[in-house]
């Protein structure tokens, strides 16, 4: 199908919240197509152990164009243990240049509880300024929230997950079906 017949995947909202030694990564259920939800209950965000090393990732984009870069990324944290910001930027570099990856349409959330960060198809691997970031449909919702959250006393979890349900009141492609997970502290 072409792009101008085919209505567009759309519902996905991800954050990623650091705060009080803890980074929580959330996102929500909700898998559309054009103007009907297809799933509420999709799950992506997960939890990655390559070599005993722990990493929370949430993707937004297309799910099996995702999960190939998500094996992807366990593959690089395979070969450099312990060195995930090392690892997001080979798999942004090969993501950029690959004949194959350069076609693959998502984008990443990553942490291993230190670091945060952002790995997109542009070859881009960014570290949010501000403890939070957040990608979808909805991230520019769910970013706004949380970062006007992160001044509260609300630990890293509260912070995303109410975040994520002001992002589900606004944007149509988002839901309050979450899946929460945490990393560090």
């Amino acid at each position: 199908m072409s792009d101008d017949t085919f209505p567009g995947w759309h519902g996905t909202t991800i954050i990623g919240v650091r705060k009080g030694g803890k980074v929580v990564i959330a996102g929500d259920g909700q898998v559309s197509v054009g103007q009907t939800v297809m799933k509420g209950t999709a799950r992506k965000v997960r939890r990655l152990s390559p070599g005993g090393m722990d990493v929370v990732a949430g993707f937004a984009g297309s799910t099996a164009d995702a999960f190939t870069l998500l094996e992807r990324l366990e593959s690089k944290l395979e070969a450099v243990p312990g060195q995930l910001a090392r690892a997001a930027v080979e798999l942004a570099k090969d993501w950029r240049t690959d004949k194959y990856l350069k076609n693959l349409e998502a984008m990443l959330i990553v942490t291993d509880g230190t670091d945060l960060f952002v790995i997109t198809g542009a070859g881009d691997v960014l570290e949010p300024e501000h403890d939070v970031t957040a990608i979808g449909s909805g991230g520019n919702f769910a970013l706004a929230a949380g970062r006007a959250l992160m001044g509260t006393d609300k630990d890293a979890e509260t912070v995303a997950r109410e975040a994520m349900k002001i992002a589900a009141d606004i944007c149509v492609y988002t839901n309050g079906n979450l899946t929460v997970e945490t990393i560090g502290g």
